[in-house]
């Protein structure tokens, strides 16, 4: 499309090795003219270098945009389907630039011999350009319907574009034995009297035209050197081996609840009758994946107090988009359309805001008391002054400081006697789950987290599903489907391509549920909270734990406040996350929602030694602050400030920094035992923002620039 003119081309990865699924997960794609790049929404890729001059490679520019530009974001229109994309570009690795034109030319082919064999039945089709996809009328005599009904006897799904005319697709794994097959159901159930065979010497496509490509694609030596499996197969042992997983540690990011994804849980997935199927297969065709959504659906609701759920939305950020859709449709429908006030505390996610832009409406930001709550008086005063405009309030409970606040049905009243609706965010649903519920204590409408709470795997940032609860007001206004009916009757439309979105991953969460139970559910969360405040207890003699509820507890998550260091030793919360990477853990979230802090989620999934090793792992990194606040340590180059440590620093002849090499790589017994070495000293955040763009030069020079720099380090 760029070379036809093109400024902006979108479009499904689905074909590049991605099942079908029954709608997804697939990686969407977005792709511009230079000119446009730093508008483009999502997660992009930069070219950065290290401390000591090493490439590496770093998201750029959007990292945290979300809660950043909060209601100016952009990233949160999608879910970076982050596995997906990585799975469409391994397929893309081991064809090749060569394997890919030969692939597309089985299809065009193919597309070709079907055609030209359905105009011998005779069947009428234009001659305008195709790839892969033709369009026909029926032969004389028999209807659309018949030939779909007669496609069905045959084992193929045909789709009718009217009462006229079909459309039909080939792939790679179209063979003669299904366009014979195709054939047949053309024919009245009969081979034709010619075979492919004879066909497909004379067989002819209209020509592509100013449409065909000439030009070289794909020439970068990574698409060029892994067609063999074997080789591929190293090659993604070789990647898997630089990244930090849960194989390896826990990952206590603060509101990402990543927790076990169960191998039993997992294996739905790989079998053919759960990803192998099309989304507008016809529904009788799909009785049991309507029993398992039905399934799934049931429990949702009887988790979340709600009577409504949608499964369509892709991401949280998506079920943002939709709940406060459906709400300003229902309000559209009470006469209300001028209500499109939004309030939102300052302390929520930065998709809340980004959401409320998305729908057209006005942001009233509520501010918060010093101990992280909701300020009542201000959000009293606030709903007040636009009780005649106000259209929702978007909050999280337990708050993103990590507080169940006991003032949260006296917030659902408030916003209710007002003529609002309550949006609850369900980031946080992993401290609610048989224990309380939005529905039951207020809320209208809130998303769900499949891939936090409910165990989908995050994929390195997708794919993730954000259904929506709603109350019985708001079921009419669900989202719908153009092909597939479904959603409410009054409802504003669809927020995803497929009927119920990433479908084929929805039996994770099943799975889940059902062997879970609700006593395990229950148990789940209790844990998850008895972790939270077990670590947050040996902590706080060592570090101020931001804010507590009214017990003096945390819910699931708690805040360390590192804003101390900064002035006592020149450390701040990067230097921490980096240190942590020495100790083989993965940073908790940093300087949300409060700069200059982390914020630390360790689930129900870890046990006691894994919470005590991240534990002691923090005690001995305020011992090392500590040498810095005493002299021992120079305020610059000292542990912190170096870390994180790789195996070519710490290898080096030239070593001169004030602490030793067993200090910088072994800082806790265990650590010489199993060691996960960090592939990049600290990234220049500052030089990857400027080469936004990857150039991805040739992977050797990389490799020569590496030998140099561990020759002379």
């Amino acid at each position: 499309p760029g070379e036809w003119g093109a400024d902006i081309t979108v479009g499904s990865a689905q074909r590049f090795g991605v099942p079908l699924g029954y709608g997804g997960p697939h990686a969407g794609f977005l792709a511009t003219s230079q000119s446009f790049a730093r508008k483009m929404p999502g997660r992009i890729i930069g070219l950065s270098i290290d401390a000591n001059g090493k490439p590496a490679y770093r998201m750029a520019m959007q990292t945290r945009e979300q809660h950043i530009r909060r209601d100016k974001a952009t990233s949160n229109i999608c879910t970076a389907q982050a596995l997906l994309a990585n799975i469409a570009a391994l397929y893309g690795m081991y064809h090749g630039p060569q394997g890919l034109a030969a692939i597309a030319q089985h299809c065009h082919t193919s597309a070709t011999l079907l055609r030209a064999g359905l105009l011998e039945l005779g069947c009428s089709s234009d001659d305008a350009p195709y790839f892969d996809t033709i369009r026909v009328s029926p032969p004389p005599g028999k209807s659309v319907d018949e030939v779909l009904a007669a496609g069905a006897q045959q084992g193929l799904n045909f789709r009718k574009l009217d009462e006229r005319h079909l459309t039909l697709a080939t792939d790679e794994t179209t063979s003669l034995a299904d366009v014979e097959a195709a054939w047949r159901a053309f024919n009245g159930g009969a081979a034709p009297a010619f075979s492919a065979d004879e066909l497909l010497a004379s067989a002819s496509a209209p020509p592509l035209g100013p449409l065909g490509r000439s030009s070289e694609y794909m020439s970068h030596p990574i698409f060029n050197s892994h067609q063999s499996e074997h080789q591929l197969l190293r090659y993604i042992f070789k990647l898997m081996s630089r990244d930090l997983s849960m194989v390896h540690c826990m990952i206590p990011l603060g509101s990402c609840t990543m927790k076990l994804n169960a191998t039993s849980e997992m294996m739905p997935i790989t079998w053919p009758k759960i990803n192998g199927i099309h989304p507008f297969a016809p529904a009788e065709q799909v009785t049991g994946y309507k029993a398992m959504i039905d399934s799934l659906e049931q429990m949702l609701c009887e988790i979340t107090g709600f009577p409504g759920m949608s499964l369509q939305p892709n991401s949280g950020a998506s079920g943002e988009y939709a709940g406060l859709r459906a709400i300003r449709a229902y309000q559209a429908a009470q006469g209300q359309a001028e209500r499109n006030v939004c309030l939102i505390p300052v302390s929520a996610h930065g998709t809340n805001p980004a959401s409320a832009a998305m729908c057209g409406m006005r942001i009233v930001p509520v501010t918060c008391d010093a101990e992280g709550n909701v300020d009542m008086a201000d959000l009293s005063a606030k709903a007040e002054k636009h009780k005649e405009t106000l259209s929702a309030l978007m909050i999280t409970y337990p708050s993103t400081h990590g507080v169940f606040e006991s003032t949260i049905v006296e917030i659902c009243d408030l916003v209710h006697a007002h003529g609002g609706q309550v949006y609850m965010d369900g980031a946080n649903m992993n401290a609610q789950v048989g224990l309380c519920g939005p529905g039951y204590f207020g809320a209208d409408v809130c998303h769900l987290n499949l891939h936090k709470t409910f165990c989908i795997p995050h994929g390195g940032g997708g794919p993730g599903i954000g259904p929506i609860g709603v109350a019985e007001h708001l079921k009419p206004f669900l989202p719908d489907h153009p092909v597939v009916p479904m959603g409410g009757e009054s409802s504003f439309g669809a927020v995803a391509a497929a009927p119920w979105g990433s479908a084929s991953i929805l039996p994770i969460s099943w799975m889940y549920c059902a062997m879970m139970g609700s006593a395990g559910l229950k148990k789940a969360t209790q844990v998850a909270i008895l972790n939270a405040n077990y670590m947050a207890a040996r902590l706080g003699g060592h570090y101020k734990v931001l804010f507590t509820g009214t017990s003096g507890m945390c819910a699931h998550e708690f805040i360390l406040d590192l804003r101390e260091f900064k002035s006592s030793a020149g450390i701040t919360e990067a230097d921490v996350a980096k240190r942590l990477a020495d100790y083989n853990f993965h940073a908790p979230t940093m300087s949300w929602p409060v700069a200059g802090t982390i914020m630390v989620e360790p689930t129900e999934s870890e046990d006691k030694a894994e919470l005590d090793r991240f534990v002691d792992a923090l005690i001995s990194i305020r011992a090392e602050i500590a040498e810095v606040e005493q002299g021992l340590q120079p305020r610059e180059g000292n542990v912190l400030k170096m870390a994180p440590h790789t195996v070519s620093v710490c290898m080096g002849e030239k070593w001169d920094r004030p602490y030793s090499r067993s200090k910088a790589a072994y800082p806790m017994a265990g650590l010489r035992q199993e060691k996960f070495w960090p592939t990049t000293s600290r990234v220049n955040d500052t030089y990857g923002d400027r080469n936004l763009v990857c150039s991805c030069p040739p992977m050797e020079i990389f490799v020569e620039a590496e030998d140099s720099l561990e020759a002379t380090a």
